[in-house]
């Protein structure tokens, strides 16, 4: 178990944490959930002991082990694969280094074969036998295959290496998990090997991530940071954002009768339940679910970006239709002979063998790259509106304030409907007023969000529009994507997102197009499959 009391962190007048008392305790995976900026990795920090410069106390069990993912991907470059994820057990390795220390020396003495014997019963107390097969499991579910098990990490593509340190982090079954964003850079495989591993895990799991798919999957609790508290929610993701938006219109609705709010939430809760009973979450963890009650359900203060997105006019039947196109980049055949259509109402996801086969085919089709060879036709009733990986030439030159720079893709010029639009994605008071070369990532996509909003295009191009963005946001604009109307073409590593958006799959590649008209889920249950 570990556990917070009266945990305060500050730096200058900004207050991160207030006075946090909190306790995480086995068989339970925590998903620490907040705002971008609200301290959420800090906080990891703060229960690892890598961050010291707190007021207050963390205690955990004595004897217990704590792992901690980190994100240094360079930090083990010298070191061999195998041995790179056994040093996940620091005194193992202390153990396995004396002990060879001892058996190499020239003049070795009855001490010295008292300390080996030593070293022997607690190496195989530490499951120092089992350790390089253990590594090698893990590394084989994340995607590392033995003809790697020997090289030195500097060899090893950044992708691997992110999964060879994830495979550090789980090693020798720590007590107390730490995991940091473990989902970044990671395939799919991977991913759901590591919600498999996660929901039977038996001790204690605490972790961030903007992954709704994977939270959903192993979390039994949500742990929000809010105004410098840490409140404890029993369900994963979808049940906290779901009852706690419940809660908060019930809340609202002054004239709603108590009963009939009572009767709702049990309902709320019983379909859940139902449903968390069909998951892959362990046993154990399923038990956690069902002891839910109406007193866990609290309304939220978290605020979320309103995003709508309406067509001005509906597109003609005939959409785009592209033939033979093909494109090389800097000497590289980045799409060969491309060809492919869509429909009025097709949404499809974009997935490539590379992120910039996909960002080069949207660039094309949204007149902002020229193709080398092949055509496109768009129909005549199809406005369009894009939103590219990279959104800096709309911001770096601009010394516009907020309310100047969205004003010139407005039809109504007034300066309060501009303001109202901007209250609407978050930019309220005088955040209206900031220059737009000043602003953070996930601002410039809530910009580009209502941008594209204001434009009331038929057809959204959208690259990577999750990029940045907290998970508020992220839901907001999967919620306005999903009453969207119109044609979307979209990529992202979001599953989720790709799940409740996607009506279609369109794998892009030097090979050329190959489309499936099924869901995603239905189309990775396939790809899986094949590869198992």
């Amino acid at each position: 178990m570990i556990s917070t009391s009266g945990v305060s962190l500050s730096y200058g007048s900004h207050k991160l944490f207030s006075d946090v008392s909190i306790k995480f305790v086995p068989g339970n995976c925590y998903g620490l959930i907040g705002a971008n900026g609200a301290g959420k990795s800090t906080f990891l920090k703060i229960l690892s002991g890598e961050n010291s410069s707190y007021s207050g106390t963390v205690t955990i069990t004595p004897g217990q082990r704590v792992s901690f993912l980190r994100q240094d991907h360079f930090a083990f470059e010298e070191n061999e694969v195998l041995q790179t994820v056994i040093l996940g057990q620091p005194k193992l390795n202390e153990v396995m280094i004396a002990k060879n220390e001892l058996y190499a020396k020239p003049d070795f003495s009855d001490e010295d074969g008292i300390r080996v014997g030593e070293l022997e019963g607690l190496f195989s107390e530490l499951g120092g036998w089992e350790a390089e097969s253990d590594a090698a499991t893990l590394l084989g579910g994340l995607g590392i295959g033995t003809e790697l098990h020997s090289k030195k990490m500097r060899e090893l593509r950044d992708t691997d290496k992110v999964k060879v340190l994830l495979a550090q982090a789980l090693f020798g079954n720590p007590d107390i998990l730490l995991l940091d964003e473990p989902t970044n850079h990671l395939d799919v495989p991977a991913i759901r090997w590591l919600e498999e591993f996660l929901a039977e895990y038996p001790k204690t799991v605490i972790v961030v991530s903007h992954d709704r798919h994977f939270l959903n999957q192993v979390c039994t609790h949500m742990a929000d940071i809010d105004f410098g508290k840490i409140q404890l929610y029993k369900g994963n993701f979808d049940f906290w954002y779901e009852s706690s938006q419940l809660a908060l219109r019930q809340m609202q609705e002054k004239n709603k009768k108590a009963q009939d709010k009572a009767e709702e939430l049990k309902a709320f809760i019983a379909r859940f339940s139902a449903n968390a009973s069909k998951s892959r979450q362990a046993t154990s963890r399923k038990r956690q679910l069902e002891k839910l009650s109406i007193e866990d359900i609290k309304p939220s203060t978290r605020k979320y970006p309103f995003v709508s997105f309406k067509a001005a006019r509906e597109a003609g039947d005939q959409l785009l239709r592209v033939e033979n196109l093909s494109k090389t980049i800097n000497g590289t055949l980045v799409l060969d002979r491309v060809s492919f259509s869509l429909k009025k109402g097709d949404k499809a996801v974009f997935i490539g063998d590379t992120d910039l086969a996909v960002s080069t085919l949207f660039e094309i089709l949204a007149g902002e790259m020229a193709p080398d060879a092949g055509t496109i036709h768009w129909g005549i009733t199809t406005s369009r509106s894009f939103f590219p990986k990279d959104n800096s030439r709309y911001f770096e030159h601009s010394d516009d304030s907020l309310i100047d720079w969205l004003r010139q893709f407005s039809s109504d010029q007034n300066e309060n409907f501009v303001r109202g639009f901007l209250g609407r994605m978050l930019f309220s008071g005088d955040d209206a007023t900031k220059k737009t070369k000043v602003l953070s990532g996930g601002e410039r996509v809530r910009c580009m969000l209502a941008r594209m909003m204001l434009s009331e295009s038929n057809v959204l191009i959208l690259d990577g529009p999750t990029n940045h963005l907290d998970l508020e946001s992220i839901q907001s604009v999967n919620n306005g994507l999903i009453k969207f109307a119109g044609t979307v073409l979209f990529s992202s590593h979001d599953q989720q997102f790709i799940q409740t958006v996607a009506t279609q799959v369109i794998e892009v590649g030097v090979q050329g197009i190959r489309p499936f008209e099924m869901p995603y889920e239905e189309y990775l249950g396939s790809k899986l499959s094949a590869r198992a």
